[in-house]
């Protein structure tokens, strides 16, 4: 009798112990995945190996079937570019090479059509090329909200997912290689391991760890499907959603939207860590983040009877988008809708620091040229060069503010 009583009591336990693993671990994730033990997550190293194989576990735990070329992994190996125009070629062999890996699940509701749901995992490790930070003292880069904070959403969703809106089949994809250009998510686009003629839509979260007071929330991709913007809208109960149509950005979702894929990439903004080595876990919020899990479960249960979604193409706003030979050093806040451009963060040592600009200025004028919005900051700034001094004439509270910038 003795045995029964232990025996139930621990399969109460160990219920309770996986209802609280699944549904509660958002802050345990992010916590893991940017510590400095992974000493950054940059592709190919051993951090990167080790948040992988977390991944895995919890993949596991979670109950997906493994769904990569080997168990839940996929390896590319590729060659960093020296040239900048050039593109990375994968499977190369010889010196010089880096092996990254995507780590791939699989909810099989045996359903015509499969949703992916993607996050990129690695980051900048040390620093290097991508970082912003310009202390000469080595420093981890932890990543905190870039990336570790989608994929914690992402592992919240499997949860969500789990016998529900099973009309569809689900692939959890964890890329890897985004910081040196979307290369595991171009990989996979390019050596699928699902028919991708059968996916529905693809979901990408990149930075969703830091949303404002204001409840600030931007979706890319809105116009790659005709459904996207009146589902958006239905389930809106706690956001300021900033929405744009186009299918490509700097982030995983542009490979699948190449691949005529419709798209829905989930952003909470930069901030003054971005690419530095003060993006930590204990500066995120987390209450946010569920949130927004809350909010994309909603959207995929309204799709979940829908079939397959008709793609759209959409405008590519990069191709308009000005080259610069100078910068402010300046973080913009790109979920700022008002008139002009707000500074969201101010580099250190750089040409707007030094003429005395702040973050929460907001930029009306550049030059002789009015700044109304982002793209028209982007036009007034492409017209410098290296040398050239200018007037910035900025909103500070309710007071306007003139400054000299030497670029």
């Amino acid at each position: 009798m003795k045995n029964s009583i232990l025996i139930l009591f621990l399969a109460v336990l160990y219920s309770c112990t996986t209802a609280i693993n699944q549904e509660n671990r958002i802050t345990e994730d992010v916590t893991f995945l940017a510590s400095d033990d992974l000493e950054g997550r940059q592709t190919g190293t051993e951090g990167e190996k080790k948040a992988a194989n977390y991944i895995t576990k919890r993949f596991e735990e979670l109950g997906l079937s493994k769904k990569g070329t080997e168990g839940y992994l996929q390896h590319f190996t590729f060659k960093p570019k020296t040239n900048p125009h050039d593109e990375v070629k994968f499977d190369v062999n010889g010196d010089g090479t880096i092996t990254g890996n995507n780590v791939i699940g699989f909810l099989d509701n045996k359903a015509e059509n499969t949703i992916i749901i993607g996050a990129h995992y690695d980051h900048l490790g040390y620093g290097g090329e991508g970082s912003l930070y310009r202390d000469s003292i080595k420093a981890i880069h932890n990543g905190a909200d870039d990336n570790a904070s989608g994929v914690a959403v992402l592992l919240n969703l499997v949860a969500k997912l789990k016998e529900k809106n099973t009309n569809n089949n689900y692939l959890f994809m964890a890329f890897s290689g985004e910081e040196m250009g979307l290369l595991g998510s171009n990989y996979f686009v390019k050596n699928p391991t699902i028919d991708t003629k059968k996916v529905s839509y693809m979901i990408n979260m990149d930075m969703v760890g830091r949303m404002k007071k204001d409840s600030s929330l931007a979706v890319y991709g809105t116009g790659t499907s005709p459904i996207f913007k009146q589902v958006l809208k239905s389930h809106n109960d706690n956001f300021k959603l900033i929405q744009q149509e186009s299918g490509v950005g700097p982030s995983d979702h542009t490979s699948f939207y190449l691949a005529d894929i419709p798209v829905l990439h989930f952003f909470t903004g930069q901030h003054e860590d971005y690419h530095k080595p003060g993006d930590d876990s204990e500066k995120l919020n987390y209450d946010g983040m569920y949130l927004i899990s809350d909010y994309i479960f909603n959207i995929i249960s309204d799709l979940d009877d829908n079939g397959k979604l008709a793609f759209r193409t959409t405008k590519n706003e990069s191709e308009s988008t000005p080259r610069f030979k100078v910068g402010m050093g300046v973080i913009p806040d790109y979920l700022f809708d008002g008139e002009g451009m707000r500074i969201d963060g101010v580099s250190e040592d750089k040409p707007a620091q030094k003429a005395g600009l702040q973050k929460g200025d907001i930029v009306i004028k550049l030059g002789d040229s009015t700044v109304t919005n982002m793209m028209s900051y982007m036009r007034a700034l492409s017209v410098f060069e290296k040398g050239d001094k200018s007037k910035v004439v900025v909103k500070r509270g309710d007071t306007k503010v003139e400054k000299e910038i030497n670029f």
